[in-house]
């Protein structure tokens, strides 16, 4: 058991009777009370007056670190007592001197005790003046409540506090440093591709709707910001290409794989197409989910048509060639056999000078081949002009033209007995000389190739799309006429239907004809991005069919 500190009561009571059983009776059970209060944790103890310490319990010992005199030591004589902010704190200030001075109870006030050992402590103080019967203060008592260990608890959670706070200032400072800096980057972004002209850089949503817009957009598209923002990417493909949903997949490409890249004409605001290099790039946020895409485009036209040009000079040089190469083969034999003939012809005159009729006859025959070699440089010439660079493509009424082609056949037909037959042709948009000669060609081998009774149909009427989208070369978007020009001569096999329109190419040597007449045609309407095709059967005639583009 725990020694007490021996204590020593005073004015515990204002009057104590003689009566000595009373008096017993008395003391028991003031000492019953002191030693509960010496029980109690809380530190307790009384002064008089004067303030002179004349009881304390067991806690105040162990507060104070020392055992106090009692009626000597003052209720704080014998230590040091600070403000709670660590100042020193005058004895006549002092909760208890307040008390007794005053008359009054100090409840709560913290200060700051110092030991004899040096430790230091805060303390809650609530000092309470004692009267006596006649309501004269007589003393008071005081119970301390240590909240040391409160207050270093509160010290380190406002140490830690304040560190987070500190920390968190920091780190707002930070955010806020940061924040800045990418506004003023992004500003910066943002003026560099606002800027930009020669590309057009623009933000999109998830969907490929448009969230801005920059000069180079502006200048490539047409379209201003207020015009175009909100609206979809689509807007710049062509008919075609939204119908193949061109644009989804190149999403989808760029959701996939990162980015997408693609070559291919566009449509500006006011409908002219540019050729574009497009990029789209997939834009992820922190957790690697898409939010949107960049799109960036150059406009490449200058270079695609400098392209195509060049592609199509490629093309004319390598025909060029072609035709190079046949008219070498003609120079090497067609050429050469009326050249031949005319040697030998003038060889064998030389030897029948004195024999006019015969020399006649041998004149006559240098005559005609001489006559059928200039023929045949006729038309080779001809065929190398027929160009789509040579004349210009003008509204062409092919009833006017037929009625033409029957003037210059005029005798021919009637020697024949020809029936030349057409409906009501329509007006064809190409060039006068060539559709000319075109038609005096097919018109002129039925008239060659004929029966006895000859009898050339020539019908007109639109091509269904079907009958195109068979043809390679032709364009199933565009509207064709077609023309068919039918006769019921010789014929020939379908076999040799491809020969037929090959320069040179002869099927019936028997017949007149230098093999360019057809060639010439197959070019003519090559020309007018067209085609023509042949049906033939032997001796139940051939049926020519021409596709021209309606271009009305």
């Amino acid at each position: 058991m725990k020694q007490k500190t021996p204590v020593r009561v005073s004015h515990a009571f204002t009057e104590i009777r003689t009566d000595d059983l009373v008096y017993t009776r008395q003391i028991s059970k003031l000492e019953r009370v002191t030693e509960f209060i010496d029980d109690l944790p809380a530190a307790i103890y009384t002064c008089d007056r004067s303030g002179k310490i004349d009881f304390f319990n067991q806690a105040a010992v162990e507060l104070w670190g020392r055992i106090p005199e009692i009626g000597k030591d003052m209720w704080c004589g014998s230590w040091k007592i600070y403000n709670s902010d660590g100042t020193p704190l005058a004895s006549d200030s002092c909760p208890m001197a307040l008390a007794l001075k005053e008359a009054r109870a100090v409840s709560g006030a913290e200060v700051i005790l110092e030991r004899p050992d040096g430790r230091r402590l805060n303390v809650l103080l609530h000092p309470k003046p004692l009267f006596d019967s006649a309501g004269n203060i007589r003393g008071a008592v005081n119970m301390i409540v240590d909240v040391t260990d409160q207050r270093k608890k509160e010290l380190q959670l406002y140490k830690s506090k304040k560190k987070y706070q500190d920390l968190s200032k920091l780190f707002e400072k930070r955010v806020e440093e940061r924040t800045l800096s990418f506004k003023k980057s992004e500003a910066r972004y943002h003026m560099m591709v606002e800027e930009v002209e020669n590309y057009a850089i623009i933000l999109l949503d998830p969907a490929g709707n448009i969230l801005n817009w920059n000069a180079g957009a502006q200048k490539i598209k047409g379209y201003t910001e207020k015009e175009i923002i909100g609206k979809n990417i689509e807007i710049f493909y062509l008919p075609k290409d939204r119908k193949s949903k061109l644009r989804q997949q190149l999403i989808d490409e760029a959701s996939n794989n990162g980015n997408a890249k693609h070559e291919g004409w566009r449509l500006r605001k006011n409908g002219t197409k540019f050729w574009g290099l497009i990029i789209i790039t997939a834009l992820y946020d922190s957790d690697k989910n898409i939010i949107g895409f960049s799109k960036v485009t150059r406009d490449f036209t200058e270079r695609k048509l400098a392209e195509d040009k060049l592609l199509l000079s490629t093309k004319e040089i390598a025909f060029r060639n072609k035709q190079l190469e046949e008219f070498a083969c003609i120079t090497s034999h067609d050429l050469q056999e009326p050249l031949r003939k005319i040697c030998t012809y003038s060889s064998m005159l030389e030897n029948q000078i004195d024999d006019k009729d015969t020399a006649l006859k041998t004149l006559g025959k240098i005559d005609a081949a001489a006559k059928r070699m200039s023929a045949l440089i006729q038309e080779i010439l001809q065929y190398s002009e027929i160009s789509i660079s040579k004349g210009l493509f003008e509204m062409t009424n092919l009833n006017e033209l037929l009625e033409n082609i029957k003037i210059d056949y005029e005798l021919l037909i009637a020697e024949k007995e020809v029936q030349l037959i057409h409906n009501n042709m329509p007006e064809v948009q190409g060039i006068p000389v060539q559709l000319q000669q075109l038609f005096f060609n097919l018109i002129g081998n039925a008239i060659k190739f004929s029966s006895e009774s000859p009898v050339i149909e020539i019908n007109c009427e639109k091509a269904l799309k079907s009958e195109v989208s068979k043809i390679k070369g032709l364009n199933p978007a565009v509207h064709y006429m077609k023309i068919t020009v039918k006769d019921n001569g010789i014929g020939f096999d379908c076999k040799d239907a491809d020969r037929i329109f090959k320069l040179f190419q002869r099927l019936n040597t028997n017949q007149p004809g230098s093999g360019i007449g057809l060639a010439l045609c197959k070019k003519i309407i090559e020309n007018h991005q067209g085609h023509i095709a042949v049906h033939s059967e032997i001796n139940k005639g051939s049926a020519f069919t021409l596709f021209f583009p309606d271009k009305k």
